[in-house]
């Protein structure tokens, strides 16, 4: 099991932890949310929770929760910039399906 990072992704990370001034890397989880059914959510994480699973890519720690893990394994997150617009994409092969608006997804 596993989930990793771009090069691009672990970059634009760092540089924000960096700037922050503390953080050990991101969070990464879903929830039960939106009309498909689960939702993603990421956020920088201060300190490892007890229970949590880490994964190093390219430098940066992602810690993800046990019961996220099995809808997130395999998942590659990336950042992109197009235009005006800029975001994470999340690169998840266990998704079935996506809502139209793309905040939500099921497995």
């Amino acid at each position: 099991m596993s989930i990793t990072l771009t090069e691009t992704a672990a970059r634009h990370v760092a540089s924000h932890l960096s700037k922050r001034g503390k953080g050990i890397g991101l969070r990464l989880g879903v929830r039960t949310s939106g009309c498909s059914g689960m939702a993603y959510k990421l956020e920088y994480a201060d300190e490892a929770k007890a229970d949590d699973l880490a994964f190093e890519s390219h430098g940066v720690k992602v810690f993800v929760d046990p019961k996220s893990l099995p809808y997130l394994d395999g998942t590659e997150l990336d950042f992109a910039r197009e235009g005006l617009n800029e975001g994470f994409r999340f690169n998840n092969p266990n998704v079935k399906d996506a809502c139209g608006c793309g905040e939500s997804f099921n497995v």
